[in-house]
């Protein structure tokens, strides 16, 4: 089975500890987002993964063996770390075109990945004149290139217009789809919701989860109907009777903690009680996020005095 492993993964440098006797299991057949405040420890982990750096303690394998033990690496593994590793002075085209020759790859598939990615018509351009968005894309041409059956992304949506945020998305689904290993790290709380079905959370380098995402959601944040009323007390004394404690919100809507909307909409047709609105109170990924990583941030701004 094509997995990335890792395995009491440990990463000091000097007296600081950046990797912090990690293990975890990213699998194939789905999206596993990567999160984690700045300094937790997610890029030190994907470059030990990658090869890119020695771990003081610990292993990382793909599919069972290290990475730098892979024959053509580009065949097995595709990363994205960082978008502005491309040379500037040559062309898309030419930048991806070395990295396939390197692995044996044939300039055909260079050219389909560059109008997969939606960058043909610049492909002749050099890197230097491309925008943040097409860097990103040319970055995530060349992870792509061996046809992979591991992708790592860091930060793919990064510079990405609103078109090209629906497309990644769109992109991390079909290879999870087709049964290949994806772990994207991110710091966009409802875009990883949007195409993770598993979460590895870490915190100051340790694992602070490892779990399907709904199931990190339902967990740490509390469920709750959202309704609004012309009759503000009427619903008050209504829910409170009922046992229910409302909570109101300057914005003039009710939150109703630990409920259902068919219970309270129940509750207040029978009372009589006018309802203009009336929706489950989803929870959040950010939220969850929040709750559990809220001791773990290195690097927190001071909230702003009114």
């Amino acid at each position: 089975m094509t997995s990335i492993d890792v395995h009491d993964l440990t990463k000091e440098y000097g007296t600081r500890r950046a990797v912090d006797h990690l293990t975890f299991r990213v699998l194939p057949g789905r999206v596993t987002g990567f999160l984690g405040p700045n300094g937790a420890g997610k890029s030190t982990t994907m470059r030990l993964v990658l090869g890119l750096d020695h771990p003081t303690s610990g292993a990382a394998t793909i599919s069972g063996r290290p990475y730098t033990a892979l024959d053509e690496p580009l065949r097995h593994v595709g990363a994205l770390l960082d978008a502005q590793a491309a040379h500037g002075s040559r062309t898309g085209r030419d930048h991806l075109r070395v990295l396939a020759a390197t692995n044996r790859i044939p300039d055909r598939r260079v050219d389909e990945l560059l109008e997969e990615v939606g960058l043909k018509s610049v492909a002749r351009r050099r890197v230097r004149t491309y925008s943040l968005g097409m860097r990103q894309r040319l970055g995530i041409a060349a992870a792509l290139l061996g046809d992979p059956a591991v992708v790592m992304l860091d930060e793919p949506s990064n510079g990405l217009d609103p078109e090209g945020i629906v497309w990644i998305r769109g992109l991390l689904r079909r290879l999870a789809d087709e049964g290949r290993t994806v772990l994207v790290s991110s710091h966009l709380m409802n875009e990883t919701a949007s195409f993770a079905d598993h979460l590895i959370v870490l915190g100051r380098g340790r694992l602070l989860a490892d779990t399907p995402m709904r199931e990190f959601i339902h967990a740490r944040v509390r469920p709750g109907v959202r309704v609004r009323t012309s009759d503000p007390a009427a619903l008050e004394n209504t829910l409170t009777r009922h046992g229910h404690h409302p909570e109101r919100h300057p914005e003039g809507h009710w939150t109703v903690h630990d409920a259902r909307v068919e219970d309270v909409g129940r509750l207040l047709s029978a009372a009589g009680v006018p309802v203009l609105e009336l929706a489950a109170d989803e929870a959040t990924l950010e939220q969850a996020y929040l709750d559990l990583t809220a001791a773990e941030t290195e690097f927190t701004a001071q909230p702003q005095e009114a």
